[in-house]
Order: C-alpha cells, then sequence, then structure tokens
C-alpha cells in the first residue's frame, strides 16, 4: 500500500490525498501551482483545497492579494480518528443505558428427541442449583449415558432438590451425590426443572420434549410454588 493509498484510508478522497502530498513534498504553493503541477483543473484544485481546509488538513496565507496553500501537521490527520472515538464512547454509554433500561425479554424454544435430554444435562452443568419437581427419571434412563453425564454434574458443583413420588424413591436419580430427595403423594407424566432463570417442563414417556423457557419473572415464580412443594412433602 502506498502513500497516497494509506491517506485514502486516513479519510482523505483520491484527489485530497494527491494535493495533500503535493503540499507536502513541495511546501507553500498556489492553486495554480498545485493545479499544474498535477495536471488538475484547476476548478477541482480550488474545490479539493478548500475540502482540506475544511478537514483542517490544509491552511493558507495570503501575500500580495494571492492565496498561498501548505499541508497542515500530519498530526491532523488524526483529529478526524479522535472525534470519532469520542463520539463512539459517548454512544457506547448511551447504549448501555438503553440496555439496562430494556424490558425483559422473553424465551422460549421446544427441543425434541435424545439430543434434546442431552442438551438438558449441558444446560445443568453450566449452573450450581436445579430444582425439580414431578421427576419421574424417565429422561435419565432415556440415554445410556445417563450415568456418566451425571457424574459430570456432581464433578461440576452442582446441587439440587427434587420432588418425586414415593414409587420412584429406588430410582438411580434419588441416589445422586449432592441432590436431596422428599416425596409427595402424587405422580406426574411431566417434570417442572427449574435452573439460572430457567423454567423447563419435560416429558420422556414417549419420544423426549422439552420446553425451555428464560425469563427471571417467571422463574422466581415457579421458584416460590417449589418452595411450598417442598416444605410440604415428605422425607
Amino acid at each position: 500500500m502506498d502513500i497516497n493509498e494509506k491517506l485514502q484510508k486516513a479519510g482523505l478522497t483520491g484527489n485530497e490525498a494527491k494535493v495533500y502530498l503535493e503540499l507536502s513534498k513541495v511546501g507553500v504553493l498556489s492553486a495554480n501551482q498545485v493545479s499544474k503541477n498535477l495536471g488538475m483543473d484547476r476548478t477541482l484544485t480550488y474545490t479539493v483545497l478548500n475540502h482540506l481546509i475544511e478537514k483542517g488538513q490544509a491552511s493558507y496565507v495570503i501575500k500580495d492579494g494571492k492565496k498561498f496553500f501548505s499541508a497542515s501537521n500530519p498530526g491532523n490527520l488524526l483529529n478526524p480518528i479522535k472525534a470519532k472515538e469520542l463520539l463512539v464512547l459517548d454512544l457506547i454509554k448511551e447504549l448501555g443505558k438503553i440496555k439496562s433500561s430494556k424490558k425483559q425479554e422473553t424465551e422460549i424454544n421446544v427441543y425434541e428427541g435424545r439430543e434434546a435430554i442431552r442438551m438438558m444435562y449441558h444446560l445443568f452443568k453450566k449452573h450450581k442449583e436445579m430444582l425439580s419437581f414431578g421427576a419421574t427419571g424417565r429422561a435419565y434412563d432415556y440415554l445410556y449415558e445417563s450415568p456418566a453425564l451425571t457424574k459430570e454434574l456432581v464433578k461440576s458443583g452442582l446441587n439440587g432438590r427434587i420432588i418425586t413420588s414415593r414409587k420412584h424413591g429406588e430410582h438411580p436419580m434419588a441416589k445422586i451425590k449432592n441432590i436431596k430427595m422428599r416425596y409427595a403423594n402424587y405422580d406426574s407424566e411431566a417434570t417442572t426443572t427449574l435452573f439460572g432463570d430457567y423454567v423447563m417442563i419435560h416429558m420422556a414417556k414417549d419420544k423426549p420434549i422439552i420446553i425451555l423457557i428464560k425469563n427471571k419473572d417467571i422463574f422466581e415464580s415457579y421458584k416460590k410454588h417449589f418452595e411450598v412443594l417442598w416444605k410440604a412433602a415428605g422425607k
């Protein structure tokens, strides 16, 4: 990349770069001299010189009623960049305020099949607490690798509380380390699990299906519901 191309990258047009470079090389020149040296139309030369002055990249002095032009300090090429940087920094602050004041958005996704169960394990691994009620253990049974995936969850530091029917008391899920169990006298086909800001409703009766809702307010409401059930459930 030659110096002319670099000047254009710095914010000058092609003709502005040519005139600026000529002024830098030769020094103080009249518009006629610039026009002649570059073989540029005289009217165009005046236009380009005026644009350079507006950009702070050129200046002039008047001698005997005639204008003579010279290139400004090369450091002035940074001025537009600095101005843009200040503008962007201010814009970042404003956008940050807008983002923080935005209403909470709700994200809802539906997943099906074995990959949905694997995705569920992957999500659990990113969180430290999991609360579940209506658990059946079917999601655990659906994957042959569930024991290995469960060990990974325990190793990651996941803690949890599960409410299930007493008939599932001997299921492997009831023996997972760091998971506390309580029992209620009801059975459910669907399981509701809470973690992070997620509410996950899943069922693995036939083909697994997972409905994943991300919303802090919904999560907090379901968590209160869980705590009521937890207190009422038996050990």
